[in-house]
């Protein structure tokens, strides 16, 4: 047995989003089916709709930010009951067995995470369709709990945009006292700056545009510089312990590397692919720095922050739009022209 579903898809690189019936598989026994509030736009769901990274599976529903109410759940579920108000991110599946698993890092699982959309699920070889859509189907070992009061909405882009920059904090140990900064200030760049400023760090914003100091200061961000002024660089050479680079397209990283301090971290958070130019290795082996690499995080992470994000109020800023807008938005996300993550409110559907 299957499940109708309506959503909205694309059917090829160049074709808008428009509506589109599938069908949901039938409830596992440790499945939870979600109906979906709110769903945020996510500059990945852009590149798959237009096939930018050469994998794309048409037709393609996207959406990984998933805020949702259980509606029922498998026979063998205990930790979900229907009314929850639950989250799905990135994954909703992995082998469970291999070493990034057992550690609860599902993300770098050896056989590839089974992502929300834009994969195969490995129990029943069909496609899986994202958040853009009336509901969902999850493994409930892939289902999140979000902390009462806080805003459903805002809490959308917590699922990867929100995670994606706590995993690497947590990573590196950021609390009180640690000096980070933040490369770019867009969807996963405001989140940044409100994380490492609820877990106590001095944080700094290192953008090119001049114009951006006030938005950054409200977001968490104790001082703005500008990295194309070399004076202002110079001043905060050998300052942070960690650098969360957000910046989501090919950029030079030498002009960071500098201000990392003694055993400091560059951590590329927004960008897959080949750099340019190369790196100068001398201020790396100099001041045992390193330029490492972070993916979204684990299951167990993700909650972790979501509570932490209960506890300190903190979501992201949205703006809400109609399933009906989404193309519209699409050329929106390319001009960077959205403070700083578009949420569908899914009620739009019906």
């Amino acid at each position: 047995m299957t499940m109708k579903t309506l959503g909205y898809a694309t059917q090829s690189p160049t074709d808008k989003l428009a509506p589109f019936h599938f069908d949901r598989r039938d409830t596992r026994a440790n499945d939870v089916v979600i109906d979906i509030l709110y769903c945020g736009v996510c500059h990945s769901d852009l590149h798959v709709a237009r096939n930018d990274w050469k994998n794309s599976l048409y037709p393609a529903v996207p959406g990984h930010e998933i805020i949702g109410k259980v509606s029922s759940v498998g026979k063998n579920v205990t930790g979900f009951k229907v009314g929850d108000h639950v989250g799905v991110g990135c994954m909703v599946d992995s082998c469970q067995h291999c070493a990034a698993c057992k550690q609860g890092l599902e993300q770098y699982c050896d056989a590839f995470p089974t992502l929300t959309y834009n994969s195969i699920d490995p129990h029943d070889k069909m496609p899986t369709f994202g958040g853009y859509s009336q509901k969902i189907v999850v493994s409930d070992k892939f289902v999140l709990k979000i902390p009462q009061g806080l805003d459903l909405a805002g809490a959308a882009p917590l699922l990867c945009a929100g995670i994606t920059t706590w995993s690497p904090l947590r990573h590196w140990k950021v609390g009180k006292d640690s000096n980070v900064a933040v490369v770019g200030l867009g969807g996963l760049g405001h989140m940044a700056l409100k994380l490492a400023k609820a877990l106590g760090a001095n944080v700094t914003l290192l953008s090119r545009s001049p114009g951006k100091e006030n938005d950054a200061r409200r977001l968490g961000a104790d001082k703005v510089v500008i990295s194309t002024d070399a004076k202002q660089m110079s001043a905060v050479r050998g300052r942070f312990d960690l650098i969360i680079d957000t910046v989501p397209y090919v950029h030079d990283l030498n002009p960071y590397i500098p201000t990392l301090s003694l055993n400091g971290t560059l951590v590329l958070v927004g960008y897959l692919g080949e750099l340019e130019p190369a790196f100068n290795t001398g201020p790396i082996i100099l001041g045992r720095k390193a330029i490492a690499g972070s993916l979204i995080g684990g299951i167990a992470e993700t909650q972790e922050m979501l509570d932490f994000c209960g506890k300190h109020h903190v979501t992201s800023d949205v703006e809400v739009i109609r399933i009906q807008d989404i193309n519209q938005a699409y050329e929106r996300l390319l001009k960077s022209d959205v403070k700083y993550r578009f949420v569908i409110d899914m009620a739009s559907l019906k």
